[in-house]
């Protein structure tokens, strides 16, 4: 149980001048613990901004829950009601390189201005109910009050961590999604799929519709179906998906089949977010799905690159049905990048080998072994990991990766340096126009690495 800090402690208020920087670093001081589940401070301060009893009156809320994946299911959820018409407004977390990443209206960033008078008004509501909240909670408050000022049609929420503890769900969300059940985050959520799933399901409201992204569903989810009176969608039950080529895809469920153009995110988390917004009483034809799923992306999810005359590939794949799926997009991306190489180079005299260099750093409290050895056992020709410490409390040390990485490799293929701006300059000193080079294992490395790249 987290305690408010001691009057004295706590940082004064930012002045109203302040910078968005002096926010951030301002919330992420007046809390005891950066991860403090559950509502009972969180309520009272939502009341006092009035988000509970209105916010949402007008708007029709998707909520989307999970283990992988939810980043892309939200994007395209909100890419096909804004292809619709729909004003829409999305929250994510965490950020890559920029907080305003996280708050966006029809696809836009909302602005440093707007991120400050709502932090100034949540900041307000907490002191007057002489309440500490965390920086998640601060934040994720603000983003609510933003959408409410603005009167956005449709909120696209992405749960930050579990469901029913989570500040998300102070919101009732109008339909639910969740896209699977994985053990992660077991400090919080429990050490078994029938705990965590339990707590994602606390996103479910009474006679609400789930959309369930998995085959495989715990005991504890169905329970709460039954409970809630909920409808069910789960995949290969009620829809289903089928790549059909490099560039199309088929989806069905049991009134209709499209063929549509394939996304540059999951297919599998696409068809979750089509059958959301399909199942909703939201009116978003052919023509608009066509056009959200040719224009939707999401920085750091499957993102193929060409940068500073290399290929890089950037997930932020961080557990274990995380990089089950980066893989098993790699493989079919790996032959096509050999095609293409090899294509690029018939007609040379020197034709060049190509390799996967893997650019590498995990948080400290994730199974990095497990991580490790997945990527270690993959049928692919990775040849060289770099290693970098995060730029974050939580990070695993760098001797902590080295000595999980060099367990698997040849230590001389494994290369460990202070932070990822080196190890990103290292893997570039190091490789071949022809190589691939794979940035994975936490929000925070595809950051790190994304701001490295971008600096002159």
């Amino acid at each position: 149980m987290s305690l408010p800090l001691h009057p004295d402690s706590t940082p004064d208020t930012p002045k109203l001048d302040a910078n968005l920087s002096e926010w951030l670093n301002y919330m992420q001081q007046i809390h005891v613990s950066a991860i403090d589940m559950g509502l009972a401070r969180v309520l009272p301060v939502a009341e006092s901004l009035g988000l509970v009893q209105s916010a949402k009156d007008d708007a029709f809320v998707f909520t989307v829950a999970g283990t992988n994946g939810k980043g892309s299911t939200t994007a395209v959820i909100s890419a096909l009601c804004q292809a619709a018409g729909y004003k829409t407004a999305l929250y994510q977390s965490p950020h890559l390189s920029q907080f305003n990443e996280r708050i966006r209206i029809d696809g836009e960033m909302v602005s440093d201005r707007t991120l400050i008078d709502a932090f100034n008004k949540v900041e307000a509501a907490r002191l007057t109910c002489a309440l500490t909240l965390s920086f998640f909670e601060m934040t994720t408050l603000a983003a609510l009050l933003i959408f409410a000022e603005a009167n956005c049609d449709v909120w696209v929420l992405e749960v930050g961590l579990g469901g029913r503890l989570d500040v998300v769900n102070i919101i009732d969300a109008d339909m639910a999604v969740i896209t699977n059940i994985g053990i992660d985050h077991v400090d919080w959520l429990g050490d078994n799929l029938e705990a965590i799933g339990r707590e994602k399901a606390g996103i479910l409201r009474d006679d609400i519709t789930l959309i369930y992204g998995s085959t495989e569903m715990p005991n504890s989810v169905q329970q709460l179906i039954d409970e809630h009176r909920a409808t069910c969608y789960q995949v290969s039950k009620d829809f289903s998906f089928q790549a059909q080529d490099k560039d199309t895809w088929h989806y069905s469920n049991a009134a209709l089949t499209l063929q549509l153009p394939r996304p540059a995110l999951s297919l599998t988390n696409t068809a979750n977010a089509l059958s959301a917004v399909l199942a909703s009483p939201l009116n978003v034809d052919i023509d608009a799905i066509e056009r959200a799923l040719t224009t939707v992306k999401l920085a750091g999810r499957f993102d193929y690159r060409e940068i500073r005359d290399r290929h890089w590939l950037f997930d932020v794949a961080h557990n274990e049905q995380g990089v089950e799926f980066l893989l098993a997009q790699l493989v079919p991306l790996w032959q096509q990048h050999l095609a293409d190489i090899n294509s690029a180079q018939q007609d040379a005299a020197d034709v060049k080998e190509s390799n996967i260099k893997i650019l590498f750093s995990m948080l400290a409290d994730k199974d990095i072994n497990r991580v490790v050895e997945q990527l270690t056992q993959a049928h692919l020709p990775i040849t060289d990991w770099y290693i970098g410490e995060i730029d974050y409390p939580r990070a695993a040390s760098i001797e902590q990766l080295e000595t999980v990485v060099a367990s698997y490799v040849d230590k001389s293929n494994c290369h460990a340096f202070a932070n990822l701006p080196q190890a990103t300059a290292a893997v570039i000193a190091n490789s071949q126009p022809q190589d691939l080079i794979v940035v994975c294992g936490s929000f925070h490395t595809i950051g790190e690495t994304l701001t490295a790249l971008a600096a002159d």
